[in-house]
């Protein structure tokens, strides 16, 4: 197969796109843009490693430099896509350079969701170019308020605490990682960030962000105020849809796509975490937000594009550190599950599977990688729970 694949998007979806399409044979022209300047990266490492500075950009990059040259894949980094024009399928670049394709993939993925604030001190943290101005932040000033509990502010809370930094978290939800782990769990990594210094208010609106002779403060609903040298707010993602919107494709928070990643353009698909989906085991439209999500969407797009076979879609998952903690979660976990745990949350060692109308459909564990994959499968195959066999498949895997 010739011609040209544009791929908009240089991060792990756009990236395993460029790579799958090698690896299936494709031997067309292949253009990969993003708009950062950097070659293409790990980027869960920003609010972990990356900030913490224990570990160089080198080692977080997907590909060695010579990688992408060597597999003939045009990579345009520092370059924005100014425009997509559908009728005559063509792309116009930053340069000022048009070009044409065959087939086109979207993966804008997201940007850091905003407060609308005149501070100076108040930073987002979504690239490599974000890290070294709140780093820079925390050693200066020694101390940071944090707005958002999800996974962003949890380890952003983690990794300025083994920086030395005091830390006072504001989560607007009722408990801290709430849209992705259940109520105990929640509870647990509430206890764990308590017993490693960190202020923890729950269920905190934040309503202005200033600058004061302190730093910043942030005034609540409540009327409560919070202090800090510096603020980092991370209430979450807003896909880039810029391009697809101007373009006239069909966009419901974030670019619409089959399960075949096309969009309602022609030759055009989408991956990543631009993208919105069906969920049928959810029944219901969904953006996947979390890093092997991308990656495997990614693979999965190329596929499409040349008309191969895909797998099945993965059942998504992810991980996090904090505190010297890692904890993996996998599924969709809703607050009205029923959920069984086998071990001891106390003691940090623990496998929690959630069940929907007795099927599992997600789980979290920790210390528990291999019941956690093996809990993956079982989620995948739609199954039934048996409690007198389905916890001893997982075990034994």
């Amino acid at each position: 197969m010739s011609g040209r694949i544009v791929i908009v998007g240089a991060g792990v979806a756009g990236a395993t796109a460029a790579q799958t399409l090698r690896r299936e044979g494709y031997g067309g022209e292949i253009v990969l843009v993003g708009a950062e300047p950097d070659l293409p990266y790990r980027r869960p490492a920003v609010s972990k490693e990356l900030l913490a500075g224990t570990t160089p950009f080198q080692r977080v990059v997907l590909k060695p430099p010579t990688f992408w040259a060597d597999n003939a894949i045009d990579l345009r980094p520092a370059t924005m896509v100014r425009a997509v024009d559908t009728g005559s399928a063509t792309v116009r670049l930053s340069t000022g350079e048009v070009l044409g394709y065959d087939s086109l993939l979207l993966a804008t993925g997201a940007g850091a969701r905003t407060i609308d604030t005149a501070s100076t001190r108040v930073h987002t943290l979504r690239r490599r170019s974000d890290v070294a101005a709140l780093q820079g932040a925390i050693d200066t000033g020694g101390s940071l308020l944090i707005i958002g509990g999800g996974l962003i502010g949890c380890e952003v809370a983690a990794t300025a605490r083994g920086l030395g930094a005091d830390v006072t978290l504001l989560n607007a939800g009722p408990a801290l990682l709430d849209r992705i782990v259940p109520q105990t769990v929640s509870d647990l990594v509430h206890d764990i960030h308590v017993e490693n210094g960190v202020v923890v208010e729950n269920s905190v609106t934040t309503t202005q962000l200033v600058d004061t002779s302190d730093g910043v403060t942030a005034t609540t609903a409540d009327g409560r105020t919070f202090t800090a040298a510096a603020a980092l707010v991370a209430i979450g993602s807003v896909p880039d849809t810029t391009v697809a919107e101007a373009a006239g494709i069909a966009v419901n928070d974030g670019i619409v796509i089959d399960q075949h990643y096309r969009t309602s353009a022609p030759a055009v698909f989408a991956a990543g975490d631009a993208t919105t989906g069906f969920n049928p085991r959810r029944g219901e439209f969904e953006r996947g937000q979390h890093w092997n999500t991308a990656m495997s969407d990614g693979a999965a797009a190329a596929k499409a594009i040349l008309g191969h076979p895909a797998a099945p879609a993965e059942i998504p998952w992810g991980w996090t550190d904090q505190h010297g903690l890692s904890m993996q979660f996998a599924g969709w976990i809703h607050p009205h599950d029923e959920l069984i745990v086998d071990g001891d949350l106390d003691s940090r060692d623990f496998l929690a599977i959630a069940l929907h109308n007795g099927r599992p459909v997600g789980a979290v564990a920790m210390a528990r990688p291999r019941e956690l994959r093996a809990t993956r499968t079982l989620i995948a195959a739609g199954e039934p729970w048996s409690p007198d066999r389905s916890l001893d498949l997982v075990r034994s895997r």
